[in-house]
């Protein structure tokens, strides 16, 4: 995927929003027991698998990692989670919030990691600014990275529709976010060689105004 207009409208929205979006977000774990339970799940089946194939646990690579608390929370599930983010402001934050863990300065699009080396990847809301076009090609960036029996999470915001957000975390910014329906993401995902495990979608929260999907999925041993 080349660097588009829209990826250059995100990066320079979230460089901008970078540390009120760490400070408004911080605590928004703790009011959420089916995210937490979610992202426990896959850890445990990323720790399992690795535990399985005697690797004493392969790298997780949190993909569009912002200020890196996803990253510090699967850290402290007992994964070896590293963060990769698109905005170096992201990532500043990261590194000053979070200084035992790694943070890099890169595309989820195209990753700088080799094949097959991966027993996790994590997209929390990551892939909601990505237009529904070019998800497969992101996904099958996933699906290179994963090693065999490795799982991916991807959370996003259910639904059918596209929103255009031009200020957020008290700053103007360019952003378009997208619902998906889940049976396309589970769809594309499935295309991409990833078999489904599980998929969750819940109502929207107080500060949510749609529902929330989570999809896990594992690449295949065989």
């Amino acid at each position: 995927m080349t660097d588009t207009s829209y990826l250059n409208a995100v990066r320079a929205s979230y460089d901008a929003v970078a540390v009120d979006y760490a400070r408004l977000l911080g605590a928004e774990l703790a009011r959420k027991p089916l995210d937490r339970a979610m992202l426990a799940a896959f850890a445990e089946c990323v720790r399992g698998e690795g535990a399985a194939a005697g690797s004493g646990g392969r790298a997780v690579a949190d993909v569009g990692c912002g200020p890196g608390r996803v990253t510090a929370h699967l850290d402290a599930l007992g994964v070896r989670a590293f963060g990769v983010d698109l905005s170096p402001a992201m990532v500043a934050v990261a590194r000053r919030s979070y200084p035992g863990l790694r943070f890099e300065v890169g595309s989820m699009a195209a990753l700088d990691i080799a094949d097959g080396v991966l027993g996790g990847v994590l997209a929390w809301y990551s892939t909601v600014h990505t237009p529904p076009g070019e998800l497969p090609a992101l996904f099958e960036e996933f699906a290179r990275v994963l090693a065999p029996g490795g799982y991916a999470l991807v959370a996003f915001k259910a639904g059918d529709a596209r929103t255009r957000l031009e200020h957020a975390y008290g700053h103007p910014v360019e952003l378009d976010v997208y619902r998906t329906p889940p049976a396309l993401i589970a769809g594309l995902l499935a295309a991409a060689g990833l078999a489904e495990v599980a998929r969750l979608v819940r109502e929207p929260g107080p500060d949510e105004k749609s529902p929330q999907g989570f999809l896990l999925v594992r690449k295949p041993t065989g």
